[in-house]
């Protein structure tokens, strides 16, 4: 058990859950008053939590929470809160944020990249180069291609703005489609997802991980997009039906796909993704920057101040919805 500062009175404490104890420290040196508590396992988590009024984690550990009995807010060092979702009926008054707004720039980076490698077929160029073979070809530039992305929050936005600087005619999908977005030339509502797909060359899903959207790209979605279409997802794995997504990709019912996410984590060595030419596998890294332990860190610290002055925090999660 570590901490900062000797419990006192009526001091919050905070509980910092596989963070460094440099980053507990951070914390106290800004908030003196606040009592500052780190967890590097599961063990010492078990053995404090029950302290906690305030738990800063990658992902809510389910396992604890009936020992949770001071806690009152949870902020997720990730966008996703789908780990709390299970006892969300049970959780009463506690306060979820999230750190959605961190992550778009960096994963439209990685989107952008990987819709300009698909479309050049840079993996076939590769191919040829490491076989020093020498096979020109030309394609119609991406510019005026069509860019369909389902899940305007905030990284899908970031990418759709993205695509629109690269000129693609920008299409969106997202609940309440009476608010323009900028950078999308037209919106569908998430019943109408059929015609995003049958009009885009690129497919992003960029949605939440909720009952909605579990198993939204299958077998009957994939045979409504172009077959010189390329999927890419960078939402959670649970988003498409992988077994009929490589049915589909062997059939070339779509031309291909770029993955950051997957039904199962790490990707089983024996997937055919893996070795399939018209896919591109990465894991799980789109939204993971450099430095990202220090930017949560700094939402972190905001709500925290927010949380001390009882003022709104930043990013509160509506649990009915689950984002």
């Amino acid at each position: 058990m570590t901490s900062s500062t000797p419990a006192v009175g009526n001091a919050v404490t905070v509980l910092l859950y596989e963070f460094p104890e440099e980053y507990a420290q951070l914390v106290h040196k800004r908030f003196p008053s606040v009592r500052v508590l780190t967890a590097k396992d599961a063990a010492s988590l078990d053995e404090q939590v029950s302290q906690a009024d305030v738990l800063l984690a990658h992902r809510f550990p389910v396992e604890i929470f009936d020992k949770a009995l001071r806690l009152r807010w949870f902020q997720c060092a990730s966008a996703g809160i789908d780990t709390i979702l299970p006892i969300r009926d049970r959780i009463g008054a506690l306060i979820v944020t999230n750190v959605r707004g961190m992550h778009g720039e960096v994963i439209a980076d990685y989107v952008m990249t990987g819709i300009a490698m698909m479309h050049w077929n840079l993996p076939q160029f590769l191919h040829d180069q490491s076989r020093k073979a020498w096979h020109p070809r030309a394609l119609a530039p991406l510019a005026g291609q069509t860019l369909g992305v389902v899940g305007l929050g905030s990284i899908g936005t970031a990418i759709a703005r993205r695509g629109k600087a690269f000129g693609m005619t920008v299409i969106g999908s997202k609940r309440d489609i009476n608010e323009p977005v900028d950078g999308v030339d037209k919106l569908f509502p998430p019943e109408s997802v059929a015609e995003l797909l049958r009009l885009s060359d690129f497919v992003v899903l960029a949605v939440p991980h909720v009952p909605e959207t579990v198993r939204l790209i299958g077998r009957e979605q994939l045979r409504l997009m172009r077959r010189s279409a390329v999927l890419v997802n960078i939402a959670r794995g649970s988003a498409v039906a992988e077994s009929e997504l490589i049915e589909a990709l062997k059939a070339g019912t779509i031309a291909g796909a770029v993955l950051d996410v997957f039904e199962r984590e790490p990707l089983a060595a024996d997937s055919p993704l893996w070795t399939m030419s018209n896919v591109i596998v990465t894991p799980h890294i789109a939204g993971w920057m450099s430095d990202y332990d220090n930017r949560v860190l700094e939402i972190f610290n905001d709500n925290l101040e927010r949380y001390l002055d009882k003022t709104p925090l930043r990013n509160v999660v509506d649990l009915n919805r689950g984002y």
